[in-house]
């Protein structure tokens, strides 16, 4: 292994010198819209492109490449039939979302060859760096477009200057081939791959509009569509880019400590179990536990708070965050491929691929819609000429019928509002696994939760002190605390918390396994416990009667203090509700979840105690295989009023069958979570009641963007196919309607991923 120097730790102004050791001995496509496709597959868990890596014993490698110019799924197909048309490639999928293709072939298929194949099917290959430093109008098919657009402008002024037709024709004809390179390369392979596209008939409008002699027409037609597609690739790709910048938020070295000596090394080759150095300033490459020093920490990329955690010994810690003025020592628990941050990023890109609900339709949709227009365009193009029409004026009327009813922004408009919805939620701390989640989210409308840990701390505290004896409550407290002191029980924990000043020494202690304890405090013989130890020493509890009723009819654990003749305090313990829990369900019924349901293996007085506190549904005494039948019987009830999607709160752990039981599932305090992450559907990363809400109304933004999209591209495609078989609309026009209202439908997508703080509603 290659070691490298690193300075004294805790000195953030230095920066570590390589080759040296320190002894601490001594301190392009708006594409296949047209026909949609099925590619769009998993993806794979590398950001590097291109990345090779073996495979098992099969010997298949596997290389990752990133994908630039894919504005839809039909891209994605055309680039994995492009791909698997290489002699030894097994399998090529391309993850449009993210714009990934991930290959399996054999040994002898290089990078080179899988790039070379990318980029005959009309799409380029973003190397490591380039993204980062890549300027909008320096890429090649924006300087292509503009090229095009002055020679158009040239033809024009020529045009206007009176000059032979010619001459602007031949001007005309430079911008068609200059700014259309890249539609007609796209062009060419889509037709090769029998995938016919937005490409190929912009392609074809061309050259029909140059045949009857329209070339200004062809030349403007063909700079909107190549201008209009740059702007809409650009606009996706950067939020591609935004949410593969997660991964890079983690340092390439980190400073580790082995044999009493630091050493600079590659973030990849630390393993579980080493201790790295983390100085103020710096980010963590790992997950892991501090050991030594304390400092505040922005943990913002993992769990979405702006607000710098403070931590301090055996806390733990996540890739990522960054480390505030405090110098830490950290003992890693993940390895830096299974970082929380990185698998936060795998999952998003992996979840921005799948397709949500209306994705679906639309794509089923467009099935039947598309051949429709295309036999339309067939019958305006043929059968009024053979009725003794001129075939140019309805050759080009068909022209303008194929370019104007293509479904470009129809299909595009579900697929870059999921990306944007479940990016935005994973830059506030929320991790929504894929389409349908995000849309069943955005429906909920009876949320179920757990009861302890998440309704409750999980945790009991002391609710009620009732003297019945000569002491008071206060004096009642702290002689009860004085006696739970060596105990390890939670109540005991409870009722030293609970307990203010200097506790009384206590002499004669005894423990008392499952009953409570006994002592001398300050000279006298104290029992304390439950009522059952009372009742066993034979000691009478008649005085405390109606405080013991009282605590058992408020759904609280009772604890007597008393001495041999009789009780001297009753003590109410409970679990505690969360501070921010009637906050949370409050913000819940503001976003529009109608009905809560408490599940709980609790007796029925303390489920009916936190149940009446928050203003919900519960059902107490329930074994955890009862708590998946009542979310089943809710779900399949359509909720608790009967309509509605139905969601589930749990930890993610103990709460899996349950989660899954549901319609949608969220689990609660996922960072470093594997359990948590995986179980549910919607993963909120911080220990947060609050995040339910703002999950909810992302959803339910991205729901209402969707249908907005949706309703936009059809009503214009509607208007747009119904004048064009009337010559009511020109070919540059139509151009213009499909190029705005895809490009419409796509801002009006990224909008939620722009916004910063809470969602607001569409």
């Amino acid at each position: 292994m290659k070691h490298g120097k690193g300075l004294p730790v805790f000195q953030p102004d230095e920066r570590p010198e390589p080759e040296a050791k320190i002894d601490q001995g001594a301190g392009s496509c708006a594409d296949g819209c047209c026909l949609p496709s099925d590619g769009n597959g998993s993806g794979a868990d590398e950001d590097a492109a291109p990345l090779a890596e073996s495979g098992g014993s099969d010997g298949l490698e596997r290389t990752v490449v990133r994908v630039t110019g894919m504005d839809c799924a039909s891209c994605a197909a055309t680039v994995e039939r492009g791909v698997s048309r290489l002699q030894g490639v097994h399998r090529a999928t391309v993850n449009f979302a993210a714009g990934r293709l991930d290959a399996t072939h054999e040994s002898g298929v290089t990078s080179a060859e899988i790039e070379q194949a990318i980029q005959k099917s009309g799409y380029g290959v973003e190397h490591p760096g380039e993204a980062e430093g890549a300027s909008f109008w320096r890429q090649p098919r924006v300087l292509l477009a503009l090229g095009g657009g002055l020679l158009f402008a040239l033809g024009a002024v020529l045009a206007l200057l009176g000059t032979p037709g010619v001459v602007s024709s031949a001007a005309y004809a430079s911008a068609i081939a200059v700014g259309g390179l890249p539609i007609f390369r796209a062009a060419v392979a889509s037709t090769r791959e029998r995938n016919p596209d937005m490409n190929v008939l912009m392609s074809v409008a061309a050259i029909g509009a140059a045949a009857v002699g329209a070339w200004g027409e062809a030349a403007l037609v063909v700079i909107l569509f190549a201008l209009g597609l740059s702007l809409q690739v650009y606009a996706v790709e950067r939020t591609r880019g935004a949410v593969r910048a997660l991964a890079r938020l983690v340092p390439d070295e980190v400073l580790v400590r082995r044999d009493g000596a630091e050493y600079l090394v590659a973030a990849g080759e630390v393993s579980a179990g080493e201790t790295i150095l983390v100085r103020p300033g710096e980010r963590l490459a790992v997950d892991g536990e501090i050991v030594e020093g304390t400092s505040a920490l922005d943990e913002s990329p993992v769990t979405g708070e702006s607000t710098p955690a403070e931590k301090g010994l055996g806390e733990e810690v996540f890739s990522g965050s960054l480390n505030g003025q405090g110098g830490l020592a950290v003992r890693v628990s993940r390895e830096a491929g299974e970082s929380t941050l990185q698998k936060i990023t795998r999952m998003v890109e992996e979840a921005q691929g799948s397709k949500a609900p209306a994705e679906q339709f639309v794509e089923r949709f467009s099935r039947i819609y598309t051949p429709v227009v295309m036999t339309a365009a067939l019958v305006v193009a043929v059968a009024p000429p053979l009725a003794g029409g001129e075939f140019s004026t309805w050759f080009y009327r068909a022209m303008v019928l194929l370019i104007v009813a293509c479904p470009c922004a129809l299909v595009i408009s579900t697929p870059v509002t999921v990306v944007s919805g479940i990016g935005a939620a994973s830059r506030r701390g929320v991790l929504v696994k894929g389409g349908e989640a995000l849309e069943a989210a955005g429906k909920l409308k009876t949320l179920v939760f757990d009861k302890t840990g998440t309704l409750t701390e999980g945790r009991p505290v002391v609710e009620r002190v009732a003297a019945v004896g000569g002491a008071g409550e206060g004096e009642s407290l702290r002689i009860a605390a004085a006696l739970e002191r060596r105990s390890e029980h939670p109540l005991a924990h409870a009722i030293l918390s609970a307990a203010d000043g200097k506790l009384p020494e206590v002499s004669e202690f005894r423990g008392i396994s499952g009953r409570g304890a006994e002592g001398v405090v300050e000279g006298r013989s104290y029992l304390v416990g439950s009522p059952r130890l009372f009742e066993e020493r034979g000691v009478p509890l008649e005085a405390a009667a109606g405080e013991l009723r009282e605590v058992e009819d408020a759904g609280q654990t009772p604890v007597v203090l008393g001495t041999r003749e009789g009780p001297l305090a009753v003590l109410g313990l409970a679990d505690a509700i969360r501070p921010d829990a009637e906050a949370a369900l409050r913000s819940l019924r503001e976003a529009g979840v109608r009905d809560f349901v408490m599940l709980t293996g609790d007796a029925e007085a303390p489920a009916r105690r936190i149940a009446d506190k928050l203003g919900i549904d519960y059902r107490a005494r329930l074994l955890p295989e009862q708590k998946v039948e009542a979310v089943r019987e809710l779900v399949s009830g359509g909720g608790a009023s009967g309509r509605g999607v139905v969601g589930m709160v749990g930890d993610g752990i103990n709460d899996a069958p349950a989660l899954a039981a549901a319609d949608v599932s969220f689990a609660m305090g996922a960072a470093g979570t594997d359990v948590a992450l995986e179980a549910a559907d919607v993963a909120l990363m911080r220990d947060d009641l609050g995040k339910l809400a703002e999950a909810v109304r992302l959803s339910r933004a991205s729901e209402g963007i969707i249908k907005q999209n949706i309703f936009t591209s059809i009503l214009v495609n509607t208007i747009f196919s119904l004048l064009a078989p009337f010559g009511l609309v020109t070919l540059w026009l139509a151009v213009l309607a499909d190029m705005g209202t895809s490009l419409g439908v796509t801002g009006n997508g990224l909008r939620l991923f722009r916004r910063g703080g809470k969602p607001r509603q569409p």
